[in-house]
């Protein structure tokens, strides 16, 4: 009798236990919901972890609404607000512009000035003449003649005014490309975007421009940066929330000719690709986290290797890692403490 009073309960606690299932997978943490898309002329994805899958996919689809607006109003040679407006400055004209893009622009100015003008948006004249302002590059070295045109025409951010609504330049050889500064600005909105929506932990990567919102469940955010010259990563990181990583790299937009590789980083003060770097990934927190690690790589892609350290200093980036023309690494010490 005792044998089937011990059967019985043992079949009451395995029908409790199966009740339970259900009640228990419905408290386990959502699974991670990820979704790529093609914007800004490379593959994006949005990974978001611990929110509800509906929830996910509803900020996700929020994330990629406002990258696609950002694209398609900031492209520097197919119809867009951008577009319009440099239309107007080779005129000499002065022409209204939104508030958000007056806006971005002050900022580019700001990031310019500080770095001596090596982020210069107002060079998109020049990178359109090396053929960057294309799908695919042309392949052919401009002549010589034209681009110390542009450099003497010397176009910077600080020739611009933006004022009641209105922008102008004084100088006429302004052309507004901001492709070193929308996928920042978009990692930026999309914290906003997904904060808005209730996400508490999510990353964005943008071609390789990455930004993280809390943690990945009980771990943080475990990132690759990517080897400029092989498949593969040179090394890990892990994020923390907030954080951003930006990388400029001549492996990303390039074309070859006669035996030399020449990139879309154009350095403003001799008018060609800048040689100097393979890549330079840099580490950033704090307020527009994503807009600086985007646009404050690029000065340091083009100042080369030989300032790399006070270059870094002087725009407040304590966390970098470089590979210069001849593969060597250059890691700061701050940030090798993190690398795997």
């Amino acid at each position: 009798m005792s044998d089937v009073r011990t059967l019985s309960m043992r079949i009451a606690r395995f029908g409790l236990w199966l009740a339970l299932l259900p009640v228990l997978f419905a408290c386990s943490p959502p699974p991670l919901v990820q979704q790529q898309s093609y914007v800004f002329g490379t593959l994006v994805e949005v990974s978001v972890y611990g929110a509800p899958e509906a929830q996910a996919r509803q900020a996700i689809a929020a994330v990629l609404a406002r990258f696609d607006e950002l694209h398609h109003r900031l492209h520097a040679w197919q119809p867009s607000e951008l577009s319009r407006l440099n239309a107007a400055l080779a005129k000499g004209e002065r022409t209204p512009a939104s508030p958000e893009l007056a806006a971005m622009l002050r900022d580019a100015q700001t990031l310019s000035a500080a770095s001596n003008d090596l982020f210069n948006p107002a060079i998109g004249g020049l990178i359109a003449l090396w053929g960057f302002h294309a799908d695919t590059p042309q392949g052919k070295v401009p002549d010589a003649a034209a681009i110390v045109h542009w450099v003497k025409a010397a176009p910077r951010m600080r020739d611009l005014h933006i004022e009641n609504g209105m922008i102008w330049s004084d100088n006429p050889a302004v052309q507004l490309d901001l492709g070193g500064y929308a996928k920042g600005r978009a990692l930026d909105d999309a914290v906003a975007i997904l904060k808005a929506h209730g996400i508490a932990n999510a990353l964005v990567n943008i071609g390789g421009n990455v930004i993280a919102l809390g943690r990945h469940g009980d771990r943080p955010w475990r990132v690759g940066i990517q080897h400029p010259r092989k498949p593969g990563t040179l090394a890990t990181l892990d994020l923390q929330d907030g954080e951003a990583i930006g990388t400029s790299g001549d492996y990303q937009r390039y074309f070859e000719a006669g035996g030399h590789r020449y990139c879309h980083l154009i350095d403003p003060r001799s008018g060609w690709p800048a040689s100097g770097m393979q890549s330079v990934t840099i580490l950033v927190s704090g307020e527009h986290a994503g807009t600086r690690s985007d646009a404050l790589s690029k000065p340091l892609f083009i100042d080369g290797a030989a300032r790399l350290a006070e270059h870094a200093a002087r725009l407040g980036i304590a966390d970098y890692l470089a590979v210069d023309a001849a593969g060597k690494t250059h890691i700061s010490p701050a940030l090798a403490a993190r690398l795997r």
